[in-house]
């Protein structure tokens, strides 16, 4: 079950590479919140009650609900067009994309080591490859900070791709990073909101002291 979980979190990355619309991405970030949940619910060998308040707190709650409301309200606030405009076609985006993920598992496969879960690490090395590729080829602002969410999701399967329990520490730290990461964004795409009329990231170069 937990496999059939985490190919879909990576199919979700392909469906990313190929959208055109911004509200799209955040319901893939949703999507992918609602996923990481049952994967750490299957995963984890013991799971308590602290353990599941955490849990929800940081995948549900977090990821998908407070973070792609925050992201809906950002977009309504500064008025942002739709679309995402990126800089290649979508299907440059979903060869370079396939290219990352086809990588990944040859890199995997390399690595002799026994207590290590291919299919965790294949999944988290896809998507902070791919969520840094999302940041590069994507002309809006808002939409680099879905990027980094999804680096994010890479780091927090990261966590799970080397043992079968999480620290409360570990689950903590993420997410009071994406926490503070989401807040100082926001803060900053509306000062350029503020700013510019259009939320691209070429007028970053007309900033002066």
């Amino acid at each position: 079950m937990v496999n059939v979980l985490l190919i879909t979190f990576l199919m979700t990355l392909f469906y990313i590479a190929i959208a055109n619309r911004i509200l799209t991405f955040i319901r893939v970030l949703a999507v992918q919140g609602v996923l990481l949940f049952f994967v750490v619910l299957f995963q984890l060998e013991e799971i308590n009650t602290f353990n599941l308040i955490l849990i929800l707190m940081e995948t549900i709650f977090f990821k998908s609900i407070a973070v792609p409301l925050f992201l809906a309200y950002i977009i309504k606030r500064n008025k942002i067009t739709r679309e995402a405009e990126p800089y290649l076609p979508n299907f440059v985006s979903l060869i370079i994309t396939t290219s990352i993920v086809v990588a990944t598992i040859l890199l995997t496969n390399a690595i002799k080591d026994s207590a290590l879960d291919k299919i965790f690490f294949i999944v988290a090395l896809s998507s902070l490859f791919t969520g840094l590729y999302f940041i590069i080829t994507r002309r809006k602002i808002v939409t680099h900070i879905m990027g980094y969410l999804v680096i994010e999701n890479g780091v927090f399967v990261l966590s799970l791709a080397v043992g079968t329990e999480m620290t409360h520490l570990v689950n903590v730290g993420i997410m009071l990073d994406i926490f503070v990461s989401v807040l100082v964004l926001g803060i900053f795409v509306n000062r350029i909101g503020n700013t510019f009329e259009e939320m691209s990231v070429d007028n970053l170069t007309n900033l002066k002291d």
